[in-house]
């Protein structure tokens, strides 16, 4: 199958955890088939209700966290470095226990 954004770079097949994925290795595109994206969903939801299960949410969680002079929360910002076309989807994927 032809990469759709790049017309004429074929796109390569892996799965990981039972899930199918395509890319494409020029834009690092990510394509998924029918039903795919249902079951990453599922699984992130089953990962977050464990997680959860494990570590409940206290009240003052949010009081931890440095605030601004306007009351808003910080945000940490970093540089993310250019990672391979599969990596954030290899990273959810180990979330939903895989390898």
């Amino acid at each position: 199958m032809k990469c759709p954004v790049c017309k004429d770079v074929t796109l390569l097949m892996t799965e990981k955890n039972g899930v199918e994925i395509d890319y494409c290795p020029e834009c690092r595109g990510i394509w998924l088939d029918r039903g795919e994206l249902d079951k990453i969903i599922d699984r992130a939801r089953g990962a977050r209700d464990d997680y959860y299960e494990q570590h409940p949410r206290r009240e003052d969680d949010r009081s931890r966290m440095p605030f601004d002079r306007s009351g808003d929360h910080h945000r940490q910002t970093r540089t993310k470095k250019k990672e391979s076309p599969l990596s954030a989807l290899s990273d959810i994927m180990e979330i939903f226990g895989g390898e």
